[in-house]
């Protein structure tokens, strides 16, 4: 019998994006270039790229910005088998622009097919036949039909003895950190990868200490991949905690979607069998290349890119 099931699976909302040229404000641009994001279809093209089979779902409009992101993530490599489209709710959109050097995004994703997602959409089977289910922070914040889906979804893995991956991705525009935190936490807790970054960790736990932080994550069952901690990624678990420094980027473009690279190239990892440690180096250099072009993903490399550059630096434990 075949394995109906991709090795890599996750879910969750994903937006058509527009963005004018660079360096041009929104509100003066005559055109806008079209593409779509988010941190879970993100991370499937980036495993996918790297030869992981990976499947993404979750709902979207049966509109024309739908049908687009459904046949781009098709033509990735990534099986959308299990997407949904509806026919009562739009796919979500967001607008990116640089003002004054600095990113600004705006969404427009209230009341999308996604925020509407209900645990009785999951197909279990699906989800059981995996190696490694990856949620976000994200989808649960988008509506609490959605964060419902994201725990039933963790249960199920769970309870299949599926490895589940959980990225925070605190989004404090879409919820409080009080409410963060009392979704976020116990979910960290079901994880068997935690990969939060040095930032969100400061907020989750309320301190800055990171004596205390790190107790904290020792107390999870998962390994914890920090990152962005003194421009090194800490990995801890297990009773050991090991810093790996970051694969320099030769021309930073457009960081929206490093971590998601990261994430994508540690899950890959992952799924390849690597150690923990391996599979960090591989993330820091799929984080590094995601950097360099515009677009959420589009600059995310190759396998045969990202184990040369991996082959060719000389790297330094600290």
């Amino acid at each position: 019998m075949t394995q109906a099931s991709p090795d890599l699976i996750t879910f969750g909302e994903s937006m058509a994006l527009f963005m004018p040229p660079e360096h041009r404000a929104l509100e003066r641009a005559s055109t806008l270039e079209q593409g779509f994001g988010g941190a879970e279809s993100n991370v499937a093209v980036g495993a996918a790229r790297l030869g992981v089979s990976v499947g993404w779902f979750g709902a979207l409009g049966n509109d024309p910005f739908g049908h687009m992101i459904v046949k781009t993530l098709r033509g990735e490599g990534v099986d959308v088998s299990r997407v949904k489209l509806s026919n009562e709710a739009p796919t979500g959109l967001m607008f990116r622009e640089t003002v004054a050097g600095r990113l600004a995004v705006h969404y427009y994703r209230k009341h999308s097919a996604a925020s509407r997602m209900q645990p009785e959409d999951l197909d279990e089977a699906y989800i059981r036949g995996s190696k490694l289910l990856h949620v976000t922070g994200i989808s649960m914040a988008i509506s609490e039909s959605s964060r419902r889906t994201v725990e039933r979804a963790v249960d199920i893995a769970r309870d299949a003895g599926v490895p589940v991956s959980f990225d925070p991705n605190l989004r404090l525009k879409l919820w409080s950190i009080e409410e963060a935190r009392e979704a976020l936490l116990p979910l960290a807790a079901k994880a068997d990868y935690f990969l939060p970054g040095w930032d969100e960790l400061q907020l989750l736990y309320e301190t800055s200490d990171w004596e205390i932080v790190a107790a904290r994550l020792s107390e999870l069952r998962a390994i914890s991949i920090v990152k962005s901690k003194d421009d090194q990624t800490v990995i801890l678990g297990k009773g050991e905690t090991q810093g790996v420094p970051f694969y320099p980027a030769d021309n930073v473009v457009d960081t929206v979607g490093a971590g998601d690279g990261f994430c994508a190239g540690f899950l890959s990892g992952i799924v390849k069998g690597m150690t923990p440690l391996e599979a960090v180096k591989l993330a820091s250099v799929t984080g590094s290349l995601a950097v360099q072009m515009r677009g959420d993903w589009e600059a995310l490399p190759t396998w045969a890119v990202a184990s040369a550059r991996l082959g060719g630096q000389a790297w330094v434990e600290r």
